[in-house]
């Protein structure tokens, strides 16, 4: 009788801290587990207290590599909570920021995390000696997506021009064609990163499991707004959110466990495609058709595969986006918010996955109650 106990202590090239503990006797499998070993940092009671204008700025501390949408969840759910329908600029300035968001999360991911494994390196600094123009091709896009969130909100990191129902400072025409020009000076390398991806071997693992994201009503591919969208069980309102959820504490992770109709279910780049290709323009679908990505796809690590459609999709809607606040002659305008007493719901679809933030208020624009599940 033999067994095998193996313990990673801290798994290295996530965007976090855990472990991978593996038991085994006789030959079977009996414990496979990931553990989040991660101090909790209790944002929810953070939030008690803490007026409306303050809570986009204090979430979006939860992650610095999807601040931004952090910061669009939060203030999605404080209109909610408050009955206010955001401006069409409004809306059209954080599509745009939350773009640049997606683009260098996604680099970051692509490039930093996961290319070193296809390329036999230990890390990206070993990658730089070996490929060194593979690494400072992401270096660009990377400074290119963080550059244009600069532009737009007064920080590469951590938001401050967003409000709610408005921006507390807008993005001159000059500012706009200078991220248009960012943009178009990084072609070449969005191209070479394709036909990068193109050249790697995926490993070929099925595993099914239920796909959870943003789905919208029209043919917008969703990141800052939308309606839930389950695989296993439909679609549903993002007050509902609790439908397709059950958070709950496991012994072994610091981190809260969540499932809808299994006991688990993905999120991210994989799942946004699978629940909303056809909503992809035509650019990324074909990056897709290149990369061998067909839909329904159960391969978790087609996931990197996913992240580069996505990129494709966000560099050229970029480009669309602009032209039309470029249209809209953007002007200042003025921010009214009446504080009340309610509760609201707001998600977004960051790179990593769907965020819910939920808020009740009190007649004063306090926060009595706030629960945020995310997978970031």
């Amino acid at each position: 009788m033999s067994s095998v106990n193996i313990h990673v202590h801290e798994v290295t090239r996530v965007e976090g801290h855990g472990d991978i503990v593996v038991n085994a006797k006789n030959g079977k499998l009996e414990e496979c587990r990931f553990e989040v070993t991660e101090a909790p940092r209790f944002f929810e009671a953070m939030a008690r207290g803490r007026r409306w204008d303050e809570m986009s700025h204090l979430t979006s501390r939860i992650c610095g590599i999807c601040a931004i949408g952090h910061a669009n969840a939060s203030l999605n759910a404080t209109e909610d909570a408050f009955g206010i329908t955001p401006s069409k600029q409004t809306i059209m300035l954080r599509k745009l920021n939350f773009h640049a968001e997606t683009l260098q999360s996604h680099i970051l991911h692509v490039y930093f995390l996961v290319a070193p494994d296809f390329f036999g390196a230990g890390s990206v600094i070993p990658l730089a000696a070996s490929h060194p123009a593979v690494v400072l091709r992401a270096l660009r896009l990377k400074k290119m997506g963080n550059d244009m969130a600069d532009a737009l909100c007064g920080r590469k990191v951590h938001p401050i021009s967003m409000a709610v129902n408005g921006w507390t400072r807008i993005p001159t025409k000059k500012e706009l064609l200078k991220i248009k020009q960012m943009l178009k000076d990084r072609e070449e390398d969005i191209l070479e990163t394709v036909k990068l991806i193109a050249t790697l071997k995926v490993p070929n693992f099925q595993r099914q499991t239920e796909y959870v994201s943003l789905t919208s009503k029209d043919s917008e591919y969703p990141w800052i707004a939308g309606d839930i969208k389950a695989s296993d069980t439909g679609t549903f309102k993002v007050q509902d959110y609790k439908k397709v959820t059950n958070e709950r504490i496991v012994k072994h992770s610091t981190a809260k466990h969540t499932g809808c109709s299994r006991t688990s279910y993905m999120v991210g780049a994989l799942a946004r495609v699978n629940n909303n290709y056809a909503k992809l323009n035509g650019t990324a679908k074909d990056v897709a058709a290149q990369l061998g990505l067909k839909v329904p796809c159960h391969n978790p690590f087609m996931i990197s595969i996913a992240q580069v459609v996505e990129t494709a999709h966000c560099y050229v809607d970029s480009f669309r986006v602009i032209d039309e606040l470029l249209d809209m002659n953007l002007k200042d305008e003025e921010i009214v918010v009446k504080p009340k007493a309610g509760r609201g719901a707001g998600s977004c679809d960051v790179p990593r996955g769907i965020l819910f933030h939920d808020y009740t208020y009190d007649d004063q624009g306090r926060i009595k109650d706030a629960n945020l599940i995310i997978p970031t």
